[in-house]
């Protein structure tokens, strides 16, 4: 997959593509049937999104609630087939062009884009003014079609970026899976910690949450992914997601114990997928109860894991 982050220079082979636009936070379901209503026989694959995510631009002191970030996202896409990513630089000059200035500038004339595919809820340029039907009315002048998704509906309503942070939060990971269509996930580099799960008989591996809406706090039964390093590849674990109480670290963050794995993790990339909340956090009277607990959370983990 090729990535353009900087619509002024776009080489030939990246013009040409047929798009779906938007922030595509979590490339749940709804996301995926807008890429789907973009693939077209002999013309290249591709998405058209923004970093930072429009909300961090306009409100940077607002609490984390993007479910992915952008190496994750594009991981994602590149999974569904995506050819071509622009990942636009949405900074005051992106900001600052009106829908029309949007439309012909950077769909039409950086992008040269053959097709469009946008939700039925979709706004764009300055002051969010430019509305789904204005860009398809756009594109007939502009020289691109336009196809308009209608918002997609599951079991539990409307599937939504924001529905998914709802259930995560109440810790309900398979609700937020069935609307993802895969395990919610938390992707990034394994840190040097403090090493406190090794002398537990539990060496963990652990991940900051910097920037991410922070799920439920607790233990979860996770399935994990080490995509670098000579340990490559997929493993059962449990893991902590929060504070641990007990040590009171300042912020959270996830640590992964990987069931039946000896080696060093350090420094390697892990995606962390969250399958079931076993329980919350708990502060413990003494590490011999902690430890008590952990036994019992990795049965338990292994259980919810067996049909996962």
């Amino acid at each position: 997959m090729r990535i353009v982050r900087d619509y002024q220079y776009v080489r030939p082979e990246e013009r040409g593509a047929s798009v779906a636009i938007g922030n595509f936070d979590g490339v749940h379901l709804g996301h995926q049937h807008v890429i789907d209503l973009a693939r077209r026989d002999g013309v290249p694959l591709g998405v058209v999104t923004f970093e930072p995510h429009p909300r961090e631009f306009f409100a940077p002191d607002a609490p984390p609630f993007r479910l992915m970030n952008a190496e994750a996202r594009a991981h994602r896409l590149a999974k569904l087939g995506v050819v071509v990513l622009a990942e636009l630089p949405f900074d005051a000059n992106l900001s600052g062009l009106t829908a029309e200035e949007f439309a012909r500038d950077v769909l039409a004339g950086a992008l040269g884009v053959s097709h469009v595919v946008i939700g039925a809820d979709f706004c764009f340029g300055k002051g969010r003014t430019g509305t789904a039907e204005m860009l398809r009315d756009m594109g007939r002048e502009m020289g691109f079609d336009t196809t308009i998704a209608p918002l997609l509906h599951g079991d539990l309503g409307a599937v939504s970026s924001t529905a998914i942070r709802e259930a995560l939060s109440e810790g309900r990971p398979r609700d937020a899976a069935g609307m993802l269509g895969h395990w919610h996930r938390i992707e990034g580099p394994v840190l040097h910690g403090e090493k406190r799960g090794r002398q537990l008989g539990y060496p963990t591996a652990n991940m900051e949450l910097d920037g991410l809406h922070v799920p439920k706090p607790g233990v979860y039964a996770v399935l994990v992914d080490v995509l670098s390093g000579p340990h490559q590849g997929s493993y059962k674990g449990v893991a902590n997601l929060g504070i641990r109480p007990m040590f009171e670290r300042p912020r959270p963050n996830l640590e992964s114990f990987l069931f039946d794995f000896s080696g060093d993790l350090y420094e390697q990339h892990l995606s962390v997928g969250l399958v079931e909340h076993l329980r919350g956090e708990v502060k413990f009277d003494s590490l011999d109860a902690l430890i008590d607990q952990m036994n019992r959370d990795s049965e338990q983990a292994r259980a919810a894991l067996e049909h996962a």
